[in-house]
């Protein structure tokens, strides 16, 4: 589809495609990786009338208060913090504040599909290095001349994880570039990076609170890294859009980030909730690769994943399938609750 009005710019552009968000009722939705708890009961406390009637004024443009969580909580400076609209605003900020250079921006072949997006938005040449053999991020591989290099950290679709002293061998080897560690997963099983930021200036830690926080309705994300990165992606937050995040957006995000015992109840139930059913597949003869994330990418033995993923909507369970080279075979799960994911159990068993 074009229209004559578009200029030729947009149309040569192939945006993002998210994961289908049905209407479909009773269905057992395991396709977005969306968390299957619901917020800290702090999140409702916090959105109060008085809140709801303060809706009339501008937001914060600093979001001081979660600021001041977020630098508590990772034993940070306000000014080493960049919040945006869902991380994936902040990767925004980022490529175009920090990757955009005369060398390639160095990602892995299979990962998130909005770097690849990002780079034709922003005229920005980019690299894909493939994958390893077991689907691991090779961090040798990158060891090149380089406009900045990023990936994910547990990586996206694969659910592999890369420990922490293998990053930051990594940034080690790279001082003359920005590394950035997407972080979308990171709770469900990795170690962050955030912990390397004050001794790395070209360390950059992105995550979000739409996975382990239960905020993927509310769109929070944000940036960690040296006070001179994190001015770069202000000047293009603040060059586009001061108030990014929302009122209520930040009460939540502040009351969500400071409830940390729910916060660790939710994922390790995931995480529990994560391992049962990776034994449950492999006992019906599916590969699984080692996850660190709320997903698993599985490979199912004696059905193509085409037709699983086919089958299983049959059965009102959603899952993802990406018709891509490498993964076509596979089938990414997102971890549900208990009965969720037994109901996926039963399903596959009545399938096969």
């Amino acid at each position: 589809m074009s229209s004559p009005y578009w200029s030729d710019f947009v149309q040569g552009l192939h945006p993002y495609v998210p994961g289908e968000q049905p209407k479909v009722q009773d269905l057992v939705k395991l396709n977005t990786n969306e968390n299957p708890y619901p917020p800290s009961p702090n999140v409702l406390k916090a959105i109060s009338d008085e809140a709801i009637n303060a809706l009339r004024l501008y937001p914060d443009p600093k979001n001081s208060a979660l600021k001041k969580s977020l630098a508590k909580s990772f034993a940070l400076n306000e000014n080493q913090i960049c919040l945006g609209n869902g991380s994936d605003e902040v990767l925004a900020f980022a490529f175009q504040g920090l990757l955009k250079h005369n060398k390639p921006v160095l990602f892995p072949a299979i990962t998130y599909g909005f770097y690849t997006v990002y780079c034709g938005l922003y005229e920005i040449d980019y690299v894909e290095l493939p994958l390893a053999d077991d689907f691991s991020i090779n961090l040798a591989d990158y060891q090149r001349d380089n406009g900045g290099v990023i990936f994910p950290n547990p990586n996206a679709p694969t659910g592999i994880g890369k420990g922490l002293a293998d990053i930051e061998g990594f940034i080690k080897g790279n001082p003359d570039s920005v590394v950035i560690v997407d972080e979308a997963y990171v709770d469900f099983g990795a170690e962050s990076a955030a912990s390397l930021i004050d001794r790395y200036p070209n360390l950059l830690v992105v995550q979000t609170l739409s996975k382990s926080r239960s905020l993927a309705g509310s769109r929070v994300g944000y940036a960690l890294g040296n006070a001179d990165l994190i001015e770069a992606l202000e000047r293009i937050k603040n060059s586009f859009n001061p108030y990014s995040i929302d009122r209520l957006a930040e009460l939540a995000a502040t009351a969500s980030i400071e409830d940390v015992d729910y916060f660790n109840h939710c994922r390790q139930r995931i995480i529990a909730t994560r391992e049962w059913t990776v034994e449950q597949l492999q006992a019906l003869d599916f590969d699984v690769l080692p996850s660190m994330a709320n997903f698993v990418m599985v490979k199912p033995n004696s059905i193509s994943a085409e037709s699983l993923f086919t089958q299983l909507r049959e059965h009102k369970i959603l899952v993802r399938y990406f018709q891509k080279p490498r993964i076509e075979e596979y089938l990414r799960i997102s971890i549900g609750t208990d009965e969720e994911m037994q109901a996926l159990v039963a399903a596959i068993k009545s399938i096969l």
